[in-house]
């Protein structure tokens, strides 16, 4: 099995229903790491020096590969990354190599039939 690496950068408020999009199209584990902040094309809004920012979380998913782009496609959908601006983003990028994961190898193998 072959692997892809989706690293989304979601909003906050929709942590929770960006990993349920993901697990129902696939995703088998979810790590998330909270409170990231960061910049894009405009800069961030201050009011008296305090950042008028909404809270962004990344979500970091191993997944096979020929379920990714579909788990890429329905982050992107729920975490309503095309709205507006700096609603969020989510990469995928090759994994070389993953250790830790064979647990997770006969559900893996089981969906990616499905999907094949």
């Amino acid at each position: 099995m072959h692997f892809k690496l989706i690293v989304a950068f979601v909003d906050d408020r929709l942590t929770q229903k960006v990993m349920e999009a993901a697990r129902e199209a696939g995703a088998t584990g979810i790590t998330v790491i909270g409170s990231a902040r960061g910049e894009g094309i405009k800069p961030a809004k201050t009011f008296l020096g305090l950042s008028l920012e909404t809270q962004r979380d990344v979500l970091l998913m191993v997944v096979e590969e020929h379920i990714a782009r579909l788990i890429l496609e329905r982050v992107e959908t729920v975490g309503q990354f095309e709205e507006e601006p700096g609603q969020g983003i989510a990469i995928q990028l090759d994994v070389e190599d993953a250790v830790g994961i064979s647990h997770q190898a006969s559900e893996l193998k089981a969906i990616v039939e499905e999907e094949i």
